[in-house]
Order: C-alpha cells, then structure tokens, then sequence
C-alpha cells in the first residue's frame, strides 16, 4: 500500500506526460489559452449577475441550511433574521475591480505553479506534487463536481435562452415537454426530456474529441463574437447613458461595494481552467502564466465597462431581475442591441460549457494515468490525438442529467469546489517554495508566503459565505469520493 502522503516529483510528473503512451501534443499558443480563459469566465452572468449584485439580494432565510456558515458563526440564530443586503449601486463597477485583486492573488499563485509543472491535471497535479496523493486524489474529486455541476447549471439555462430567442424571431417556441426540465426541486413537471441542454452537450463532446485544434479554433470563434456583443453594448448603450443615475455612486457606502463584491466574486471563476491545458500549451513556462492573467485583466475590463454602462442607462434599484441588461434595453426601445445581448449571452453559455467539458476531461485523463482512476479513462485517439474515451463519458456525465434535472439550486457546489483547489493551490505555491526554492520557474509569486496565504484567507472567508446545506453535500461528496479512493484507487497505485 502506498503512503496517504506519498508525492510525486516534478520531475516525475513531466516524464510520466511525455513517457505515456497516449501522450497529448501541445498546439495551443498564447491567445488561444487566453480565449479558452475568457471562454470560461465570461458567460451569460455579465449580463444578468451584474444587476442583482447592483441593486442587492433580498434573502428570505426560512430554514438553518439556507443561511450563510460565516452569517451562524457570527451572529447564531440571528442570522435567519437576514431580510436583505445591499446592492453596490453603480459603485458595482468598484466591485468588479476590487474582486479581479482578489482573484489575482489565486491567479498568481496558478501561474507559479503552472510555469512549473506543465502537465495536464490543474491543481490536481499540483496537489500531487505538494501534499501527497489522499490530497490530489481528494481535489480531483472535488474538481470532478465542479465542472460537472456548473456545466448542467449551463445547459438547462441554455435551453431556456434558446426558447425566448427562437421566440423573439420566428415566433416559434419548442414544446415545453421537449426543452424543460423533467424535475425542479424534486416535483415532476410533466416535461418528457430537455432535449436542447442534451443535444448542445453531445455536439460540443463530438467537437471536443475531433481535436484540441478544432475545438480551440471553435472557442476563438465563439470567443470573438462573445466580446464584440459585448462592446456592442457598452458603446452603443453608452448614448443614452443619464449621468444622473449614477448619483449617489455608491448609495450604501463601501459596505455595499463588500456586498456586491462578495456576490460577483463568483463570475470570475473559470480562470483556472485554462491551467488543465498545459500539457497542449506550446511554451508553457511562458503562456501559461501569461494565459491566466491576461485572461483575469480582460475580463476585469469587460465586467466592469458592462457595469458602469448598465448603472447608467437605468437605475440601480431597478436592476433586480432576471435578465436585466435585456430589460433596461427595452425600456429604451433599443431591441436590435437587445438581440445581439441575447446572442452574446448564449454564445457565453457555450463557450463556457466547451473550455469547463475540455478542462473535465484532462482531469480524468491526469488521474488515470496515475492510476486512481481506470485505464480507459486516459486513453488517447489515434488520429485526433485527444482523450476520447473520458470527453465522451464526461458528456454523457453531464449531458444526461442536464436533460432531466433543474440543478441550478445546487450551483454553490461549483463555488465551495473552486474555493477549495484556490486554497490548495495557494498552499501548494508556499510548500513547493520551502522544497524547492532552486527549482527553475517561469513565473515567481511576489511576497511568498504573505500573498498565498492572503489568497487562501479571502478564499476561506468566501467558502464561509456559502450556505450550510452546500457544506453539507460538498462533505458528503468529499465522502463517496474518499470511500472509492480506499476500497480502489489507493491499490491500484503502486507501493513506495
């Protein structure tokens, strides 16, 4: 039996990659791993997130599991008395910024360790090398969930996208039997399938196993038109922008700044994806640290551009709803721009999906060839050189539940998950530093160990926002994920 601590060398890690039998070819260059950053990133929350994080969550708390863990440690049973927090106002644009500090702390730290270990698996990998293989194994688990959950979150609200577009133009909608949920909440809707979230997760899974090549051109693509839509906005919007609703800017203080912050911290999650392509990354001492915080700056713009011209094109107070970048264009008659938002939003929905099912796959792909999962997993098409027995079950994973459950109620678990690989990654930076401070790095951290440890400190603090009943199935998660590790993954593994 191998030791529960039992690390791998970088060293080891490389050779592994470059000895295995099916190893992957590295065609991404620099901007292609920033589109797959951005891919990732960026979704349809830059146009609806953006509005409730102004205007303020109402909370209506009526069981312990809803409120958040850090709220019940703070102030106990009190905290269900929580009715509602402030919005940032048009200060939201603050919010944004201040987050993209936040995250870079995480960001920097996956640079480091990216610039290092060039090799597909994320922080994984990285855990493998730092903390030993219980710690990999769990991270990798919990990576699993994440990208898993987040992606049927996507899809179903892909399929409710495609109907009001359809809508919109041709008048037509798909039956609601075919394009619903079958479950919401645990009750039956009568839908027969969502046959849309389904079909969209089979094409990009066929896409995805035709090459890393193909499906990166297909994200630049997706990408570009996302980002125009985007500018589209901001600077066609920007005519009928009323400098009056930006007063006062910041109408509950730096405290609603906080809140706002704590509300969008979550839209810059993705980032982190575009570290499980370093193994297809060309020069990745260089790209892949450049890659991620490039990707962080573009989408700390965008956000925050999209941010200040919403604020003032309608009021903050107004913005708490559904689809509120849609809504105040409306209000303004400006429907050819409300269009290409909503094009935009679902060109957001499926490049996020494509780079969170590519990412998915690598990290099955790097826990098979370690032998914590099976064999099957890390196997590589002949041809098309890509992971293709673990991008087809990755796509039936998600594919199949995204047409018969609405998940969106378990999309903190994609949070608690990221929060937890930010911890591990900023830990992992400090103990690589104290092992081998000689080793050779495309990319140093500055302050270490202050800024990892600042970077897992808002992290904790985040993850301690989340609601108890997250916890509560996150643990249970890290549980059937520890008893499959015992009972196989940890005799598979060769004894040290």
């Amino acid at each position: 039996m191998p030791s529960l601590t039992r690390t791998k060398s970088i060293a080891e890690l490389i050779s592994a990659s470059e000895a295995h039998s099916g190893r992957l070819r590295r065609h991404l260059g620099l901007w292609s791993l920033v589109a797959l950053g951005i891919g990732s990133v960026i979704g349809a929350g830059i146009f609806t997130l953006t509005g409730t994080a102004a205007a303020g969550l109402q909370f209506d708390f009526q069981s312990i599991y809803k409120a958040p863990v850090l709220d019940l440690l703070m102030h106990g049973r009190n905290a269900l008395g929580v009715t509602g927090r402030p919005g940032a106002g048009p200060g939201i644009s603050l919010s944004f910024l201040l987050v993209a500090v936040a995250c870079g702390f995480a960001a920097l730290c996956y640079a480091e360790l990216a610039s290092m270990i060039p090799v597909a698996g994320s922080a994984y990998t990285y855990a493998y090398a730092t903390m030993g293989e219980i710690f990999a194994w769990i991270i990798g688990w919990d990576l699993i969930l994440e990208y898993a959950v987040s992606n049927m979150a996507v899809a179903v609200g892909f399929s409710a996208y495609l109907n009001d577009l359809l809508e919109n133009v041709t008048g037509f909608r798909l039956p609601e039997s075919l394009s619903n949920p079958v479950f919401v909440e645990d009750k039956p809707t009568g839908a027969i399938f969502n046959l849309p979230a389904f079909l969209l997760i089979m094409v990009l899974t066929w896409i995805l196993v035709r090459g890393v090549r193909e499906s990166s051109r297909a994200n630049n693509w997706m990408v570009v038109i996302k980002i125009a839509a985007i500018l589209l906005f901001v600077f066609g919007a920007s005519r009928a922008v009323n400098t009056a609703n930006w007063h006062p800017f910041l109408p509950n203080g730096f405290s609603g700044v906080l809140t706002g912050g704590a509300i969008v911290f979550f839209t810059y999650i993705g980032f982190d994806s575009v570290s499980t392509a370093a193994e297809e990354c060309k020069q990745p001492q260089r790209n892949m640290p450049l890659g991620i915080l490039i990707t962080l700056a573009a989408c700390a713009i965008l956000y925050a551009a999209v941010a200040l011209v919403l604020t003032g094109i309608a009021r903050w107070d107004t913005l708490n709803n559904a689809a509120p970048v849609a809504n105040a264009l409306k209000m303004l008659g400006y429907n050819r721009l409300r269009l290409i938002v909503t094009i935009g939003a679902l060109l957001g929905m499926i490049s996020s999906l494509l780079v969170f099912q590519y990412g998915q796959a690598r990290i099955w792909f790097a826990m098979s060839r370690d032998r914590l999962l099976p064999a099957l997993f890390s196997r590589v098409h002949p041809k098309y050189e890509t992971p293709h027995v673990s991008t087809w079950i990755a796509g039936f994973v998600v594919g199949i539940p995204a047409g018969i459950l609405d998940i969106g109620t378990l999309g903190d678990l994609t949070n608690i998950g990221t929060l937890f690989a930010f911890v591990v990654v900023s830990a992992g930076v400090i103990i690589l530093r104290r092992k081998q401070p000689a080793y050779p790095r495309g990319f140093r951290v500055p302050w270490v160990p202050f800024l990892p440890l600042l970077s897992m400190a808002c992290c904790l603090v985040l993850m301690l926002s989340l609601p108890l009943e997250t916890w509560i199935r996150f643990v249970v998660w890290l549980l059937i994920g520890l008893a499959i590790y015992f009972l196989y993954s940890r005799k598979q593994t060769p004894a040290t």
